[in-house]
């Protein structure tokens, strides 16, 4: 008679959720990357609208992918955030297991077999991503990413990046899901941290890869950097309680030296510093910043 505990862990079936908001036609490079996977076992697509205005409810009634990607389209219009998107869209997913993309990014082919085969380990694994092959030069070298093999840390406790996070179902329902009240950022930050201080076992796929879309202007990069900073205040503020401590000063002062000594104003270090690199440092420590002051706490 076998040991139970030597048998792996595999789904019944997958559940892949895409919280989108007018993202169409990036979405549709998504889809094309999940139709190549090369995972032997059933899956299907929840495409989770969150009241985009392109026609996207059309345009998947229509789509080419439906039948081969099981694809259905969820209607998450009633409360604006991916964080709700992918909460409701969980609610009508048939799987056990629930494994979480973005609308403008693309998958590798053996993206879902490798989170799988990790996932027998652990109650959530997080995947990597790499910010070459869908943006220019330029725009790769004003955003590191961490390689494969580091994963995503904080100043606290490790997190999953929310394009490429992934959940067994149980886990995903103990914990409540994501939480619907950080639209702006960080919302990825506080489930892991969350899936974490509840107990559960929290894995790293280095080797699940999904090719990331930066920002194409330096006004989207402004914004998201701006929504990174204050949604990364918010759950640092979220789980003091908890032990979280505020960010270091040292990385305080490191940020503001770049926001002040790189900006636009200094053409003699503007040569030698990208402008997205300053913007995302800059923008995101205003970020933090506005959330110290609406919560009127420091957070770093």
């Amino acid at each position: 008679m076998s040991d139970p505990r030597s048998v792996k862990r595999v789904p019944e079936l997958v559940s892949i959720i895409i919280p989108v908001y007018n993202g169409l036609p990036d979405l549709d490079e998504q889809l094309a990357g999940l139709a190549e996977q090369d995972y032997t076992g059933p899956f299907e697509v929840l495409v989770s609208d969150n009241g985009s205005k392109d026609g996207l409810r059309e345009h998947i009634a229509g789509h080419p992918l439906t039948e081969k990607l099981r694809m259905r389209y969820v209607d998450s219009s009633a409360k604006q955030g991916a964080p709700y998107a992918r909460n409701h869209a969980a609610t009508f997913a048939g799987g056990d297991f629930f494994a979480f993309v973005d609308q403008d990014d693309r998958v590798y082919p053996h993206w879902l077999r490798t989170i799988v085969d990790v996932a027998a380990d652990f109650d959530a694994v997080g995947g990597s991503i790499e910010a070459d092959t869908l943006n220019d030069r330029e725009s790769g070298a004003w955003r590191p990413v961490p390689t494969p093999q580091e994963g995503f840390g904080t100043h606290w406790l490790p997190f999953a990046n929310g394009n490429n996070t992934s959940y067994w179902r149980e886990a995903f329902e103990k914990i409540g899901g994501y939480d619907e009240d950080l639209i702006i950022g960080g919302d990825d930050v506080d489930i892991t941290w969350r899936l974490q201080l509840a107990g559960l076992k929290f894995g790293h796929a280095p080797d699940a890869l999904i090719a990331y879309r930066l920002r194409r202007t330096p006004r989207e990069a402004w914004g998201q950097s701006i929504g990174y900073g204050y949604g990364y205040a918010q759950v640092v503020i979220k789980h003091r309680a908890a032990g979280c401590p505020r960010l270091p000063v040292q990385a305080l002062l490191s940020t503001l030296l770049v926001a002040i000594g790189c900006g636009p104003w200094n053409p003699f270090i503007r040569k030698r510093v990208p402008q997205g690199l300053w913007i995302m440092h800059t923008a995101g420590l205003i970020g933090r910043m506005k959330a110290s002051f609406a919560y009127r706490t420091y957070t770093g």
